[in-house]
C-alpha cells in the first residue's frame, strides 16, 4: 500500500512540476490549434496531430511547416506515435486529454453508423457479391477511405452520378478488403460490393457526400410463385451459360477480366439481393448504366430474371 501512495505523491509531483513548466498552447498541434492528440513527428523533425498529418499528404507530400519532400515517409503508410509527447500530455493534462479523446470517439462512432450519414463515393456502378477495384487519387476520397478503416466499418457506399441531382437515388454498400499505398498518397483499393441501397437524404461531410440511406430486400414468394421463379431462374442460367461458351473475342476478353460465370446458388430466395451470378452477368453485359441502375432498384428477383432473359436471347440471336 507504501509503494501505491508514494507512486501516487510521485505522478502527483510530476504532474505539478510539468503543470506549472509547461501550458497547454506548449501542447498545440500548429494545424488544427488543439492539444495534440496521437501526435507524430516527420523526418524533418516537425510534430503534428496524425489526424492533421494525414490531411495535409492527402492535398500535397511535403511537410506543411518546412514544405520538404514527404514521399517516402508516405510510401511507408505508417506513423510511429511520438510516445515522449503523449506521456508528457498524459502527465501534466489528463483531464484535457480525457475529453479530447472521448471527442474522438465520438467522432468514430458516427461514422461507424451504416445507415447514417454514410459516405458515398460518386464515380461508377457497383453490384452485390462482385468486385470493384478502384484507384482512389482525390483528397476528399482519400480522406474518405481512410475514415472508412479507422472507423472499423470498412464500408461506403457506391453511387453513379446522376444529372440534376449529386448522385443517384439506388447504390450499392461495398467493403474494403484491401489498401495498397502509393509513394505519393494515392491507393487502389481493392472493394467489394455487399447490400443495395436507396437513398433517403443527402448531404455533404469534409468534402465528399453523405447520404441517409435504407437497406432494400428482395420480396420473398412461396407456393406455386416459388416453383415458378425456380423454372425461369434454371432457364435463365442456361443461357447465361451459352453466351458464356458462345465464343465471340468480346466475350472471351471479358471472362479474362472477370472471371468465369458464378455457379448457381442452391437457395435463390437465401440472400437479400438473389444470386450473384445474376449481378456478374448485369456487370459484364454491355448495357447503359441508367439499365443497370432500374436492375440495382428492383426489388423481384422475377423481374430481374425475366429482363435478363430477355437480353440474353436477344444477344444469342446476333450474328458474331
Amino acid at each position: 500500500p507504501l509503494d501505491n501512495e508514494e507512486e501516487t505523491a510521485a505522478a502527483k509531483c510530476t504532474r505539478l512540476c510539468l503543470g506549472e513548466s509547461l501550458s497547454i498552447s506548449d501542447l498545440e498541434c500548429s494545424l488544427c490549434i488543439r492539444m495534440f492528440f496521437e501526435p507524430v513527428t516527420t523526418p524533418c523533425g516537425h510534430t503534428f496531430c496524425k489526424e492533421c498529418l494525414e490531411r495535409c499528404l492527402d492535398h500535397r507530400p511535403n511537410c506543411p511547416l518546412c514544405k520538404q519532400s514527404l514521399r517516402e515517409y508516405l510510401k511507408a503508410g505508417r506513423y510511429s506515435p511520438t510516445v515522449l509527447l503523449q506521456d508528457i500530455i498524459l502527465a501534466a493534462f489528463p483531464t484535457q486529454l480525457a475529453e479530447r479523446r472521448e471527442l474522438h470517439q465520438a467522432e468514430m462512432a458516427e461514422l461507424s453508423n451504416l445507415t447514417k450519414n454514410i459516405p458515398i463515393f460518386v464515380c461508377t456502378m457497383s453490384f452485390p457479391g462482385i468486385p470493384c477495384p478502384l484507384h482512389v487519387f482525390e483528397p476528399r476520397y482519400r480522406l474518405m477511405i481512410r475514415r472508412c478503416q479507422e472507423s472499423g466499418s470498412r464500408r461506403f457506399g457506391m453511387c453513379i452520378y446522376e444529372h440534376g441531382k449529386s448522385f443517384a437515388d439506388y447504390g450499392c454498400m461495398l467493403e474494403i478488403r484491401h489498401v495498397e499505398l502509393l509513394a505519393d498518397g494515392r491507393s487502389l483499393v481493392d472493394t467489394i460490393g455487399r447490400q443495395r441501397f436507396r437513398v433517403l437524404s443527402r448531404g455533404h461531410r469534409d468534402g465528399y457526400h453523405t447520404a441517409d440511406i435504407e437497406y432494400l430486400e428482395d420480396k420473398k414468394v412461396s407456393g406455386e410463385e416459388l416453383q415458378e421463379l425456380q423454372c425461369l431462374h434454371e432457364s435463365t442460367y442456361r443461357l447465361a451459360q451459352r453466351f458464356c461458351e458462345h465464343g465471340d473475342l468480346t466475350s472471351r476478353h471479358i471472362l479474362m477480366q472477370h472471371g468465369p460465370l458464378p455457379e448457381k446458388e442452391e437457395d435463390i430466395q437465401a440472400s437479400a439481393d438473389g444470386p450473384t451470378w445474376c449481378w456478374w452477368l448485369i456487370s459484364i453485359l454491355p448495357l447503359d448504366p441508367s439499365f443497370q441502375l432500374n436492375l440495382l432498384s428492383c426489388t423481384s428477383l422475377h423481374a430481374r430474371l425475366s429482363q435478363l432473359q430477355h437480353l440474353l436471347t436477344a444477344l444469342l440471336q446476333q450474328p458474331p
